[in-house]
């Protein structure tokens, strides 16, 4: 997924991804234990993508309250 799907997303729908990548990210590493194939990187720089969109969109709406 890239950053520029993840922005069109609405807040609700970036927590709803958030939680669904978190499951994922268990399941991967539970299957990788058992085949040695893992999706876990991949997994972790979407979710690190997601909060990184998440903090950048809190810290926009704090400055718009000082100003």
């Amino acid at each position: 997924m890239k950053a520029r799907d993840i922005q069109k997303m609405s807040k609700e729908d970036r927590k709803k991804k958030l939680k669904e990548l978190k499951m994922e990210l268990i399941k991967s590493k539970v299957n990788a234990s058992k085949t040695g194939s893992s999706k876990t990187k991949e997994i972790k720089k979407i979710i690190a993508r997601i909060l990184t969109l998440n903090k950048k969109h809190d810290g926009n709406m704090s400055k718009m309250w000082l100003a």
